[in-house]
């Protein structure tokens, strides 16, 4: 999974774990609060391993063009 897709699903989890907490709490349901906070966190995971694949690949454009650059 690409890193623009893992951003996007991380975001959605994040909003519907939120809306799920809301929810809960409106109607005082302890559980579905509980299973929106799991949400939340997953999306969260989800949203910082795309940043971290996004880091990555810059880190390795940089060294590759580093390379290319003592190459030359």
């Amino acid at each position: 999974m690409g890193s623009t897709s893992d951003k996007i699903k991380g975001a959605a989890n994040e909003a519907i774990g939120k809306a799920k907490q809301d929810i809960g709490e409106a109607t005082g349901s302890e559980h579905l609060q509980g299973e929106g906070a799991v949400q939340e966190v997953k999306g969260k995971g989800q949203k910082a391993t795309g940043d971290a694949k996004d880091a990555a690949k810059e880190a390795i454009d940089r060294a590759a063009a580093a390379a290319r650059r003592a190459a030359e």
